[in-house]
């Protein structure tokens, strides 16, 4: 495969390229893309130092785009890189909500893969990480209601949003006011529940992120869901706390061997021993970690569990090259 990386020098664009490394994705070329102001630098990859190149207006000489440049500049050029002849996943939320553009996560609806037409789209962070734990326990029983309160990091604003933290925490530390830039106030030693714009509805375009996608994910418009979306000061790993209203009784036992038998997912949960998912063990780390499974006490049949997951990548750069492994192996018993 000819592989090109737009937008390689940003933080999900870095992780892009350490998850090809680490999965040996099969590549005869790859190209990194970026700003005009980062044409020059060189990255890492497989022992090489590869130079940075501003990224063309036209088609890329490549089969596989790999995109995390921003939405205005996908929604204006992965038209054109797929016209080009090459497959575009789209890590913006440019194409997110188009009916015509397939929204993977590859362990729930892998079948979509097959009927993109040039472009397929990366979910948000958020909703990919709930979704791993969601979607078996969906499968298996059905839910009906599901209300998620989101502990979002700074990754998820990108290298600026975690160089803010450590920057403003290091000036709190010594005695200075933090300011913010890319957050809505100071972020260090504050939890702030405003992620993206708000909408009419009180709900902020974050938190809407996970109504329309988690529908479109799973092909299921009648799932009613709630969310608050809180950015915390944790460095990377987005921690959700979710409860579900389950069609019928499901135990937390039973949950636990669904949960446990699921791609991707890993089962964190022996709270008396201190064993639970939390950003610094789910950091750096493939599989999402589902924890703190119990029995609710607001639904008649329902769960309380927590998962914790890499924001840049099962909900990033992972999830983006797992399609890319897919659409490789083609359709199941083509």
């Amino acid at each position: 495969m000819r592989v090109a990386v737009v937008g390689a020098t940003g933080a999900v664009g870095q992780e892009i390229l350490k998850v090809l490394e680490a999965r040996n994705f099969p590549l005869r070329e790859l190209r990194l893309y970026a700003s005009p102001r980062s044409a020059g630098k060189t990255l890492a990859f497989r022992g090489e130092e590869l130079p940075v190149e501003p990224l063309p207006e036209g088609p890329l000489p490549v089969d596989l785009v790999l995109a995390s440049a921003g939405g205005s500049l996908s929604k204006a050029l992965a038209p054109i890189w797929a016209q080009g002849g090459a497959l575009v996943i789209d890590n913006s939320s440019a194409w997110r909500y188009e009916p015509q553009v397939p929204l993977v996560v590859p362990e729930v609806n892998r079948e979509k893969i097959f009927q993109h037409q040039g472009i397929i789209a990366n979910p948000n962070c958020t909703t990919a990480i709930l979704a791993m734990a969601l979607w078996p326990l969906h499968r298996a029983f059905r839910a009906k209601r599901v209300v998620v309160a989101t502990y979002q990091a700074a990754s998820g604003a990108g290298a600026k949003g975690m160089e803010e933290l450590l920057r403003e925490t290091h000036r709190y530390l010594h005695g200075e006011a933090p300011v913010a830039e890319v957050f809505a106030h100071p972020l260090p030693f504050n939890v702030i529940p405003h992620i993206d714009a708000f909408q009419e509805n009180g709900y902020s375009r974050e938190e809407m992120k996970v109504v329309w996608e988690t529908h479109k994910i799973f092909g299921d418009d009648s799932l009613r869901i709630g969310a608050t979306a809180v950015r915390v000061p944790t460095l990377r790993a987005h921690a959700e706390a979710v409860s579900v209203e389950f069609a019928g009784p499901v135990s937390p036992e039973a949950a636990r061997e669904v949960l446990a038998q699921a791609p991707g997912v890993e089962v964190v949960d022996e709270p008396l021993s201190k064993r639970y998912p939390m950003p610094l063990t789910a950091s750096g780390k493939w599989n999402v970690e589902v924890g703190r499974i119990r029995k609710s006490l607001a639904f008649d049949h329902g769960l309380d569990f927590f998962v914790v997951g890499d924001q840049l990548l099962k909900g990033a750069a992972l999830n983006a090259v797992q399609i890319a492994e897919e659409w490789l192996k083609g359709p199941l018993g083509a």
